[in-house]
Order: C-alpha cells, then sequence, then structure tokens
C-alpha cells in the first residue's frame, strides 16, 4: 500500500469545484487542517457562510475524492463556517454588534421585494447564521406583520437604546413596532433618513452575523443616502422578469455601483406560475429577464422563485415560507439563494478595522 502524503489528499480535494465558490476548496482557503494516520485521513473544512443543509453533501462529495486516493482506507471529512466582517463602504462607520448588512433592494414596487427579503433573513438562520431584520421602508412598514410580531414594542432599558423584537430566531426593528399601524408617516427625506439611521445605530444588535435590511422601493434620494450612509457589505436585487421591472432593476444596480457597495446578485421573484388544479406551468411576466439582466450587469444570478399563492398567504399569516413548510421546495430555493449570496460575500475583503487597537495618549 503507498504512502498516503498531504499533496495527494490535497490534489484530491482540489478536483471537488464547490458550487457555492465557484472554485475548489484549496484555491478558496476553505481547507483548514489534513491530519494522514497511516490509511485514515480527517479533513477539515472552514467554510465562510452557513451551510448547514449543504454540509453533509459537501462532506460526502470530498470525502469520495479522498478515497479514492491510493493508500486511503477512511476518510472523515468535518464541515464547518466561520462568518468574519467584510468590507464596507469608505468613510462609513461599521454598526455595534453587526458583522455584515446586507441590502435588499428593487427599483420599483410591487415585486415582492419585502416578502424576498424576510424569507432570506430566515432562510439564513436556518443554516446557521445569527441573523437580524431592519424594516428601513418608513412609509410602508410590512416587516411586524410578515414576522407575526404585529402590536409588539421594543423595550428601552435606559430610554436611549432599542432592544429588538425577537421572532422565528431573528431580531427585528422596524417603524411599523413604534407607530400605529395605520398612522400615516408623513416625513419628508430627510427626516426618514435620520429616523433610519437612529433604528439601525440605537438598536442594541446581539452578535449578528448578517443584517438584513429590506430598503424602500426606488432609487431616489432617499435610498441614495441610506446606501451612502449605511455600512453595506453586499447588495441584493429583486425583479421580476417583466421589461418594466427590470429597468427599474437596473437602476438599483448602477445606484449600488456608484456609491461602491458590492452587488451580490439578482433574485427574479414570480418567473413562472404553475397551475395548482393542472399543473400548467406559464410565464406570465415574460421568461429569463432576471438572468439576462445579470448576465448584462455583470453579476451572479442567485435564484429564481414561482409565483405561488402559499407564498403570499404565509407572509400575510405572519409566518413566512420558510418557516411555514421548512421543507417544502420554495423553502429550499430560499435556503439555495441565501447560501449563493453569502458564499459571493465571504469571497470579498474582510473588514479588519476593529481589530486594529485603540491608541490612547496620557
Amino acid at each position: 500500500m503507498s504512502e498516503v502524503t498531504r499533496e495527494a489528499v490535497e490534489s484530491a480535494i482540489s478536483a471537488y469545484i464547490d458550487p457555492y465558490l465557484d472554485t475548489d476548496l484549496i484555491s478558496a482557503k476553505a481547507v483548514k487542517d489534513v491530519v494522514i494516520d497511516g490509511g485514515k485521513v480527517t479533513v477539515d473544512i472552514e467554510l465562510g457562510f452557513p451551510a448547514k443543509g449543504y454540509a453533509d453533501t459537501l462532506s460526502e462529495a470530498v470525502a469520495e475524492k479522498v478515497n479514492a486516493v491510493d493508500g486511503v482506507s477512511e476518510a472523515a471529512v468535518n464541515v464547518g463556517w466561520s462568518i468574519v466582517s467584510h468590507a464596507v463602504q469608505k468613510g462609513v462607520q461599521a454598526v455595534d454588534g453587526v458583522k455584515n448588512i446586507i441590502a435588499v433592494a428593487s427599483g420599483k414596487g410591487g415585486v415582492g421585494k419585502s416578502t424576498t427579503a424576510v424569507n432570506l433573513a430566515l432562510a439564513l438562520s436556518a443554516e446557521g447564521a445569527n441573523v437580524g431584520m431592519l424594516d428601513a421602508d418608513i412609509y410602508g412598514p410590512s416587516q411586524p406583520r410578515m414576522l407575526g410580531a404585529h402590536g409588539a414594542k421594543p423595550e428601552s432599558p435606559d430610554g436611549k437604546v432599542l432592544m429588538p423584537i425577537k421572532s422565528y430566531d431573528l431580531q427585528s426593528m422596524s417603524i411599523g413596532y413604534l407607530v400605529e399601524e395605520d398612522t400615516p408617516m408623513i416625513w419628508r427625506g430627510p427626516m426618514v433618513t435620520q429616523a433610519l439611521e437612529q433604528l439601525l445605530k440605537d438598536t442594541q444588535w446581539d452578535d449578528l452575523d448578517y443584517l438584513v435590511i429590506d430598503l424602500p422601493p426606488g432609487t431616489g434620494d432617499t435610498q441614495l443616502t441610506l446606501a451612502q450612509k449605511i455600512p453595506v457589505s453586499g447588495a441584493i436585487i429583486v425583479t421580476t422578469p417583466q421589461d418594466i421591472a427590470l429597468l427599474d432593476a437596473v437602476k438599483g444596480l448602477k445606484m449600488f455601483e456608484k456609491v461602491e457597495v458590492p452587488v451580490l446578485g439578482v433574485v427574479e421573484n414570480m418567473s413562472i406560475h404553475i397551475c395548482s388544479n393542472c399543473g400548467h406551468e406559464e410565464h406570465i411576466f415574460a421568461e429569463g429577464g432576471g438572468r439576462r439582466m445579470a448576465e448584462e450587469g455583470h453579476v451572479d444570478f442567485l435564484g429564481e422563485l414561482p409565483l405561488d399563492k402559499a407564498i403570499r398567504s404565509d407572509t400575510d399569516d405572519g409566518k413566512p415560507t420558510v418557516v411555514a413548510d421548512p421543507e417544502g421546495h420554495i423553502a429550499g430555493i430560499y435556503r439555495e439563494i441565501a447560501r449563493r449570496s453569502t458564499a459571493k460575500l465571504a469571497q470579498q475583503k474582510r473588514d479588519f478595522t476593529t481589530k486594529f487597537p485603540n491608541i490612547v495618549i496620557q
């Protein structure tokens, strides 16, 4: 029997191309240790994104590659993840208790952005991350109802900070927790921006890996100011396949490019309708628009979601699809999008500013 070498094991591992990183695990520096004991090989893999629903698949795939190495009698592959802070716009200060902020945006309303945002946040939580949700739509806050927390009021232990509302393992904050649901917010842009900055920075977030921000629709002054003042690690654009939605979604993508916020990718919502009676499939809002937009904008296409009555009814009932039917097909799509977007984020520059010591002259 041939002696097993680390080089041979790493060569075998590098033959597996990770579908989320789009590269091999050696090049991605995801292999943290290889222990060889005779014919037994133990491989420790550490991903930069949460992957509870993918860990077993990855472990089996890598073990198969390693077992094929001459001399290996047994391969054990341990898969874990460690989520770190990533770089944000220059000159924007990080938020205490938050490692990464992901902004979910759309160029126009009515494309299902808020529903996508809340299910994405819940999917990240299901994948093993500590997640928060900030409802940045001051004029039409919907997250309290979607999270089943309608009527909840945040506590303030010292009159200065707000404690986030906890629902389905998510920490959340929204203007909807502070005002009555039928109270109109008749505010001008600067007031909206100031209110959102306070909601973000005065909330006592507890060690979040990701804070998902549901941005208001559009690309006006409010959205631009928020994109400049909030420390965003990456943005996700939600669109439908129809041309009118795509035109506005492209504007959203360009806005983030101008303020130097990386776009993690595009999600196409309401991509196809499947008749609940006969199973007939129909592209009501045209076909493939989100994928074309991603290709033309040189960003990733993260996934497509069907036009399904359950997605709407679940969020209306305060129990989004990812928690209402966690093993279902649609929840699986949201979890796939969650892994793809955070894997993309994991490949970006890290933020080491919090590692620098504070120099005090006495």
